[in-house]
Order: structure tokens, then C-alpha cells, then sequence
């Protein structure tokens, strides 16, 4: 039978040559002499392929030790952006060196409103991973439970049609705690598959990997939950030593105080550190100066950790209890005792450490960014007024949700299209009082629909997230503001941007999109300029006036826009209708 493997794991990844070796390996550009590797933005898994993947011993080792035995549960769990779905691709990818079938499921994609429903659909995925088909019917009976139905299937149809074991991964299984009526049935159902294991031979060929985002809290009696089951694997930190590696990786002139520097404010966090290199890589130089100026402003809006920052205080604002807890910890100018269910909320969240009955805020970073925020807040979480009843918390909780759904895109982190509109708006206002240009790029992805026909709407997800990182990596014009403006569709916000410019860093992106080579399955479908994911994108460029509108700029971009598709897709047009360069004013 063969694999299953998604179309992003497939471009990510080769053949993966020693992995079946636990062996940690050694980077071949640990070196700082030799050539580095190209560059690659930190957003998301890092690819199996990739150089910049740090291993952190004992881990792996445990990992690929772990499914090797029949019926076993691995727990991989963290807060977000701390390394589970990279830890997780490897997993899986040294279990087809074993010669196991795998299966990746996530969980993002849920639909959670009917147990039995979803307990069908679950077996139709398992099913369509191992390159069966689905054969619900035959095997689910009205009469009994889902539960029992779903077993069943599994053990007399799946497992009995394997001639070797398979890894079923169950990824951001956070996302099913949003529906506790089936959390609650499900859950103890894949704690029941591994004691069926110790008694049955054809449930020893299953190995779960469960994985999820401690910021979760789990309302189920831990005593039926699978998450005391099995070996848990808890993602830490880098060492000063993985620090300094990952710095050699990037290309950069590094030392031990440098490190310290680093660590000091960021910990050993590894999208953080990540995210520094990255940027002193990117910028060609790892100067001094340069390190200095991004510790500096890291706390600031304009920080390259604004969008990781800005995640967490939403979570903050949206409980006032948990945002009282932690700002008696950024205060304190020691370690503090809170109430032991928000110490634990607050650790799991990844914003403190926590020592017997006493937290600690985890980084100095965390330390200097929600000071601020804590004093600025207009809603008073620090000192707030007194509340005559509980509806009225209430309401001011959904009115914090409200606004998080207001400003942010929740898949890609970047604006939203009203927010985005404000801040156009305000832009406009303001350059056309100072006579300055302000320019456009409107992007939309090729035939994206058939993209999520055909390799479904996880794949969808990731390359909109993907592409959304080339947006954030690829701009670096001041003020410049980035949205997911609409379904697969992209809009920057370039303000004192001519068009000549705009244009320009136009066709970097596209490039920049196209490297990511994405790739496309669609033999059967047309209409592709490429076999990987391609843009088209519009620019628009003029002097913003008190007498025009500024949703104008946004028509005109959006004009160009659908010239490139008419021209055939994977280009850029620039408006003809308003077309203005900066060195051409007087």
C-alpha cells in the first residue's frame, strides 16, 4: 500500500538519508567557514529538508525509540511556535524509514458539532491516508453507539487490511478542546484503542502521536483523558550552544556575549531566536550595532516580535483574571505566589516559569513589551473600576473578542480587511496634508480554489501562512502595513512609496512566493502557468488628495490585479489610471 504524504511535505522534504539513525546529526554548515545555507523565514514546521533544524537531544532520540512499541501513545505537547509540528514531521518521516504507514491528521480543520459525525469523518480521513477506501457503511450499525461503530471499523477494516504498523498523528488536537461534548467521548476512546493493545494483536500495529498547544485548558477529568497515557515529550528551549550553532547556520559573526545578549531577553525560544537571525542574516551584517538596534526596539510595535507580542496580550485582554495574575508578576522584581490554577494557565500560555508555588515572567522581553501595554491599556485591566455584576464582565470580555476579531486575521496574524481599510484611511488623510505619495500591491494566489479542491483546505491553510511570511519578510518599508484582504488575497499598504518602488518590491515578492515552491498536483485540471504555487499581483501608485476618496488606490490596484490574470497569471501590472512617481514630482 502505499504512503501518504501531503503535497507541502513532499516539496519539503526528500528522501530523509540517516534519520532511521537516532544519532543526532551534524549540521554540514555548522562550520562558520563554509557557505550558509540559503535563508528561510521562520513560519511554521521547519522543513524536513531544511538546515536550520535544530535537534535537542534527548528528544528525537525518544520520539523514534517510542513508536517502535506496539500500541503506544506519544504525547507531544508545548506552547505555540515552540517546535511540535517540526518535531512531529520527523517523527514521521523516520517511521517511513522504518517501513511503517503514517498518517497525518489535523485537527484545525474540525468539525465538531455531532459525535457521530465526526467520528465518520475521522475514519474517512485514516481511511484516504492509508489509500483505502472508505467503507463506512459496512461497518456502522444504527443500533449501536458511534463510539463502538468507530472501533470496530478500525480494528476489523483498517488495521486488519495493514500488513505492517502505522503511525497515526493527531495534530493541534487543541482545537477539539472548542468542543468538549466531543472531547469528552473522543479522548477516552484513543486511551481505550491503547489498552486494546496489550490484549489484541491487531490494535499492537497503532502507534498515536498526539499533539498539542498547552495554552489549551483541558476542562475533562484527567483520569479519562489519553493525556496520562503514553510518553509525554515536553518541547524546551535551545541551549546557549544550539544558539550559537543556529547563528553559524545563518551566516553570522558570533560569539559567546552575543548569545548572552540574546538569551537575556529572549530565553532559548526558538522562533524568537530564529526570527533575530534571520533579520541580522537578512540585513548582511551582525554587527554590534545592528544586535544593539534590534534588542532595542524588539518590545516596540515596530519590533520584529510585534506579531508573536501582540498574540499574547489578545489572549491577556480576553481574561482579566489571568492579565491581573501576570502584571503582579511583571511588576514584582522577584519571584511571586499566584493562585496555582492561573500560576498553571500562565505557564502553559508560555509567559512565566513556574518553581514549586512561585512564578517568575519567562523573558525579559515579555517583561518590558506587557509593562507598557499594562500601562497604556484604556480598559484599565491594571486598576479596573468596580463591577456591580457579573454580566457586565461578561460583556466586557466579548467586547475584547470583538475587538481581536476586528484587527487581526486569525489564520495569518496579519490585518484584516477593516482594519487594514482604517489604517488606509488614516494614511490618507495624513499624506495629503504632507503632499507624499502612497502606493499599493494588491496579490492574489493562481487558482487557488483548485488548489484547495485538490489538495485540501490544511494544505490551503498552510500556503496562505506561508505566503503571508514572504509579506511580513519582504517588506521592510517604514509604516508599511500587510492584510490578508479577502479568501487567498493579499494587500500592502506602502505609505511615501512611489510607483517605480512599489513595483519593484512587486516582482521581489512574486519571486520571493515562487521559491517557496510550493507544488500543485492538478494533472487533471488546467490552467496552471506552473507546477508550483504562483501570485499575481496589481500596483497602484498617486498623491493622495482631500477630494478623492482613497478606496480609489484599492480600485485601481485591484484593475491591475486582474490585468496579470488576463495576461495569463504569474506577473505584476501597474494601474494606468493612477500612476505616480516620487522623482518626477516638483
Amino acid at each position: 500500500m502505499p504512503d501518504f504524504q501531503s503535497p507541502l511535505d513532499a516539496a519539503r522534504s526528500q528522501a530523509i538519508v540517516g534519520e532511521a539513525n537516532t544519532t543526532m546529526p551534524t549540521h554540514p554548515f555548522s562550520n562558520s567557514s563554509s557557505p550558509k545555507p540559503p535563508l528561510e523565514y521562520p513560519n511554521g514546521p521547519v522543513p524536513l529538508d531544511s538546515l536550520f533544524y535544530i535537534p535537542r537531544p534527548p528528544l528525537e532520540e525518544q520520539a523514534y525509540n517510542e513508536i517502535l512499541k506496539p500500541g503506544c501513545v506519544l504525547r507531544i505537547k508545548a506552547p505555540k511556535e515552540m517546535g511540535k509540528s517540526s518535531l512531529l514531521n520527523r517523527v514521521l518521516a523516520h517511521a517511513e524509514t522504518l517501513g511503517y504507514y503514517r498518517v497525518n491528521i489535523n485537527f484545525q480543520q474540525i468539525d465538531g458539532n455531532d459525535l457521530n459525525k465526526f467520528l465518520r469523518g475521522f475514519c474517512t480521513q485514516v481511511s484516504r491516508g492509508l489509500n483505502l477506501k472508505p467503507n463506512l457503511d459496512e461497518y456502522w450499525d444504527d443500533d449501536v453507539g458511534s463510539k463502538v461503530n468507530c472501533t470496530c471499523y478500525f480494528q476489523w477494516y483498517l488495521l486488519e487490511n495493514l500488513d505492517r504498523p502505522v503511525v497515526i498523528a493527531l495534530n493541534e488536537v487543541n482545537h477539539l478542546f472548542e468542543y468538549p461534548q466531543i472531547a469528552v467521548e473522543f479522548l477516552p476512546l484513543l486511551r481505550s484503542w491503547h489498552e486494546e493493545a496489550k490484549q489484541i494483536e491487531l490494535w499492537s500495529k497503532l502507534r498515536l502521536v498526539v499533539v498539542y498547544s498547552t495554552e489549551i485548558y483541558v476542562p475533562l477529568n484527567i483520569n479519562q483523558s489519553p493525556f496520562n497515557v503514553g510518553l509525554p515529550l515536553n518541547i524546551r528551549e535551545f541551549t546557549p550552544q544550539q544558539v550559537e550553532t543556529l547563528a553559524h547556520l545563518h551566516g553570522l559573526d558570533w560569539h559567546e556575549d552575543r548569545t548572552k545578549d540574546l538569551m537575556a531577553l529572549v530565553g532559548g525560544h526558538p522562533l524568537l531566536i530564529r526570527l533575530a537571525f534571520y533579520h541580522l542574516a537578512h540585513g548582511n551584517s551582525s554587527s554590534p550595532e545592528n544586535l544593539d538596534q534590534l534588542l532595542e526596539e524588539s518590545a516596540t510595535e515596530g519590533g520584529i516580535y510585534r506579531n508573536h507580542l501582540r498574540r499574547h496580550w489578545l489572549t491577556l485582554k480576553n481574561d482579566r483574571e489571568i492579565a491581573r495574575a501576570f502584571e503582579k508578576a511583571i511588576v514584582a522584581n522577584q519571584p511571586v505566589v499566584i493562585n496555582s490554577i492561573l500560576a498553571y494557565k500562565l505557564e502553559s500560555l508560555g509567559l512565566v516559569t513556574l518553581k514549586g508555588d512561585k512564578i517568575s515572567v519567562r523573558y525579559e522581553l515579555y517583561r518590558r513589551y506587557f509593562q507598557q501595554q499594562f500601562l497604556q491599556d484604556e480598559n484599565g485591566i491594571a486598576n479596573p473600576p468596580e463591577i456591580g455584576s457579573d454580566r457586565l464582565v461578561d460583556l466586557e470580555q466579548q467586547n475584547q473578542k470583538l475587538k481581536q476579531l476586528r484587527n487581526l486575521d486569525e489564520l495569518t496574524g496579519l490585518l484584516n480587511r477593516r482594519s487594514f481599510e482604517e489604517r488606509l484611511e488614516e494614511k490618507w488623510q495624513q499624506l495629503a496634508q504632507t503632499g507624499r505619495p502612497l502606493s499599493i500591491i494588491v496579490c492574489n494566489i493562481d487558482c487557488f480554489k483548485i488548489f484547495n479542491d485538490v489538495h485540501g483546505f490544511t494544505d490551503g491553510d498552510n500556503c496562505l501562512q506561508l505566503i503571508a511570511g514572504v509579506f511580513e519578510a519582504g517588506i521592510d518599508i517604514p509604516t508599511s502595513e500587510i492584510a490578508r484582504y479577502g479568501g487567498d488575497e493579499f494587500i500592502a499598504l506602502l505609505p511615501q512609496t512611489d510607483g517605480g518602488i512599489a513595483s519593484t518590491l512587486a516582482e521581489k515578492l512574486r519571486r520571493q512566493i515562487e521559491m517557496l515552491g510550493i507544488p500543485i498536483n492538478a494533472e487533471k485540471y488546467g490552467g496552471f502557468a506552473k507546477d508550483i504555487v504562483t501570485v499575481s499581483l496589481g500596483v497602484a501608485s498617486t498623491m493622495p488628495n482631500e477630494e478623492t476618496p482613497a478606496s480609489v488606490l484599492i480600485d485601481a490596484a485591484s484593475e491591475a490585479l486582474y490585468q496579470s490574470k488576463r495576461n495569463g497569471r504569474d506577473r505584476i501590472s501597474m494601474s494606468s489610471t493612477l500612476n505616480f512617481h516620487f522623482d518626477d514630482r516638483q
